[in-house]
Order: structure tokens, then C-alpha cells, then sequence
């Protein structure tokens, strides 16, 4: 289930660098937790749902890579990204 186009224009918006900036690793971040946040939901009313179940896990995953690339890349950004979007810390492997 994709994303909400205003949610997800508004949450752009909040993270870009720079104006027409999509690629960045925070923006890409913030798109994923809030897609993160909307499967949850759906999972919390259709516990039997494992289809989703599992594209909610390999998403974690795809945002738990970029967040070890943003790490490894620039820490300072990396922190206060995780401070701004109030998730845990990836534990460095």
C-alpha cells in the first residue's frame, strides 16, 4: 500500500537539504518510517496479514542499510536525524 501523496510531498518537504531534493539519505529515511508507521497501523488491525507482515520487515531493513550508510558517511547528520524522527540507533555491526 503506497504511501499517501500529500503525506508523503509534506514529508519531503520537512526533510530536504535543498528545494526538488528526493535522494537524499534523510529524505529517504523519513519516506520509509513514515510508510513504516502506516503498515504498522495496518498490521495492528489484521494480525493474519503476512504479506504485509513481511514487506513491513524488509522495509525495516532497507531503512536499517541507510542508516548505517548515513553513519558511516556523516554522523553528525545521522544523529540528528534519529533524534528528529524519534527512532533507535543502529547498533554498527
Amino acid at each position: 500500500m503506497p504511501l499517501d501523496k500529500n503525506k508523503k510531498t509534506e514529508v519531503i518537504q520537512n526533510y530536504a537539504t535543498k528545494d526538488g531534493d528526493t535522494g537524499s539519505a534523510e529524505v529517504q529515511i523519513a519516506v520509509m518510517q513514515a510508510r513504516i508507521e502506516q503498515i504498522t497501523e495496518h498490521i495492528k488491525k489484521n494480525k493474519k496479514d503476512n504479506h504485509s507482515l513481511r514487506g513491513l520487515l524488509m522495509l525495516v531493513g532497507k531503512r536499517r542499510r541507510l542508516e548505517a550508510y548515513l553513519r558511516k558517511t556523516d554522523i553528525a547528520r545521522y544523529r540528528a536525524l534519529v533524534q528528529r524522527l524519534g527512532i533507535r540507533e543502529v547498533k554498527p555491526r
